[in-house]
């Protein structure tokens, strides 16, 4: 949506004017102030003196001096220095100007980003049974903490065992049978299942029994599905050569040896 043409400024004491009500309503850059009064006026001599007597009076703060006070109002609400150099650069501020005023507040303030980064995350959950690790740490990667930050914080909060990673979360809901036949029904061995399940972190310590009894009920048979992904390969088994990559292929899909020989076993007799 384009903006609306503001009425010129016919005087340099409507310049003032306009660059008083914009000061009024909050703290602006010069960069800011600038822009503003570039749509009220073309005429840069206007613009350059009402800019130098708003500096000279006080009333417009130069970039260090806004950079300062931002910092300073920004660290009393627990942002980190990520949030503020993103916010100020996004304002017109320079990165060194940026870097200075960060350096100059916490020095003044005696500001420990790790435990400001504590304090935040205390004030903010007082357990962590409704989110996950992934989402505390993009919260508090937003307030412009790093990472070395929020894991200290995290180690500090009294509740930290209640944090667990999105993947855990998930695991919890994982029934473990289910997950066994899904991975089962892609051709993948014993072992190749286990490491799997254990990648994902569900919980494997009922694996031995519930693959015996999914045995019993032959929704699984390892040596069968051995047999078959040995059967969607052209290996000549004859070939030395062949057998060695049909054994190293079988055996990255999770299968024992004793399967696997059983399987060449009845690819020789084919």
């Amino acid at each position: 949506m384009q903006r609306p043409t503001l009425r010129q400024a016919k005087t340099i004491e409507n310049v003032f004017n306009s660059a008083y009500w914009h000061l009024g309503q909050q703290d602006f850059t010069i960069n800011e102030i600038r822009a503003k009064l570039e749509r009220k006026t073309d005429n840069q001599q206007w613009i350059d003196e009402v800019l130098a007597k708003l500096i000279d009076n006080g009333y417009l703060k130069s970039d260090h001096d806004f950079a300062v006070r931002y910092c300073e109002m920004a660290f009393s609400n627990e942002l980190g220095k990520g949030a503020i150099k993103r916010k100020l650069q996004l304002r017109g501020i320079k990165e060194a100007e940026i870097d200075a005023a960060i350096a100059q507040v916490m020095d003044e303030q005696n500001v420990d980003a790790f435990e400001m980064a504590a304090a935040r995350l205390l004030n903010k959950y007082d357990n962590f049974y409704g989110t996950n690790r992934e989402k505390v740490h993009a919260q508090m990667t937003t307030k412009g903490f790093s990472r070395a930050e929020i894991e200290h914080a995290i180690s500090q909060h009294p509740a930290q065992d209640t944090l667990r990673s999105k993947l855990a979360v998930k695991a919890d809901k994982v029934n473990l049978a289910t997950e066994i036949i899904k991975l089962f029904n892609k051709g993948k061995g014993k072992t190749l299942i286990l490491q799997e399940l254990k990648q994902r972190l569900i919980d494997v310590s009922d694996f031995e029994e519930t693959l015996y009894q999914l045995s019993l009920t032959e929704e699984i048979d390892f040596y069968r599905s051995c047999k078959n992904e040995l059967a969607k390969k052209r290996y000549d088994l004859s070939d030395y050569k062949d057998k060695s990559k049909a054994y190293g292929y079988l055996s990255r899909k999770g299968f024992s040896s004793d399967e696997i020989k059983e399987a060449m076993a009845l690819g020789d007799d084919s």
